[in-house]
């Protein structure tokens, strides 16, 4: 087993000595989102730094620590906030927590984030449902080594984002009169925002969000067979779509402006899921 396996597995062994329980869907908070952890009945919390080798968020507003829990009455692993690549971590790090996940029983990922509206229809505070993905200057977490009990070497990428769990999300928002848009993300390295050609060249390529995440946990989970889904919270308009400079503040507002719209649609779609 190579240096990058091991290490995951040793991670899966730390949690795993730590509790018992079995989630059936992982949940990743994204930035400003923290808060949907008190809608779970949390049964063990366990801080990232209490497993060795794992990696630590350092982002303001994410607390850095798994949730073990019930959600409706469905056992669940929630995020309460991940790793970025541009914290300094190898991006097979980036990834870790996902694998974790997946090796503790999760056969579902539901991946948020706080993402720029690159789409001009959208607005600050809007909910997108990830059909599909780019991902630029960001290292995929599939290079290197490939062990092959995780995955084949070469997945098949030409849908990443579960058909049967969109429409889960679409019929929950119709059910709780969500305007729901959808569109393509793309993620970039970060940590600074996007310039004005940037996002230009981004709306050529078809992409309607952009942000710092998501894209490479997407990778992983496919790769491991997991079923993926995504929501984006539109935090702000991208650069150069409005006259304001843009701030991590920002993102944070935003997101708990859409937090109750956001609270339901998750809910409703992850008691949908299974």
């Amino acid at each position: 087993m190579d240096k990058v396996s091991e290490k995951w597995m040793a991670c899966y062994r730390q949690v795993r000595e730590k509790t018992d329980f079995r989630p059936k869907v992982a949940i990743v908070l994204g930035s400003g989102l923290g808060d949907y952890a008190s809608q779970i009945q949390v049964e063990q919390e366990l801080p990232y730094g209490q497993i060795e080798g794992f990696p630590v968020s350092t982002v303001p507003g994410h607390d850095g620590k798994f949730l073990f829990g019930y959600l409706d009455g469905i056992p669940v692993v929630c995020m309460k906030g991940r790793v970025h690549y541009y914290e300094g971590y190898d991006v097979t790090d980036v990834v870790l927590p996902v694998r974790v996940m997946k090796l503790l029983g999760a056969g579902i990922l539901l991946l948020t984030n706080a993402a720029g509206g690159v789409n001009p229809s959208f607005q600050a505070g809007d909910l997108m449902l990830i059909k599909d993905h780019v991902s630029l200057f960001v290292p995929n977490p599939l290079i290197g080594p490939n062990p092959e009990s995780l995955g084949v070497r070469f997945p098949d990428m030409s849908a990443v984002y579960d058909g049967k769990l969109q429409d889960k999300i679409r019929q929950a928002a119709t059910e709780q009169g969500i305007d729901l848009k959808e569109g393509v993300y793309t993620q970039l390295t970060g940590p600074s925002f996007e310039t004005p050609a940037e996002i230009r060249l981004l709306r050529q390529l078809g992409s309607d969000a952009v942000g710092m995440s998501t894209v490479v946990e997407a990778i992983a989970a496919n790769h491991m067979g997991m079923r993926v889904c995504g929501i984006s919270c539109i935090s702000n308009l991208a650069a150069g779509m409005t006259k304001r400079p843009l701030s991590h503040e920002e993102v944070q507002l935003a997101a708990d402006l859409a937090a109750p719209r956001f609270t339901r649609l998750v809910t409703e779609s992850v008691k949908k899921f299974v």
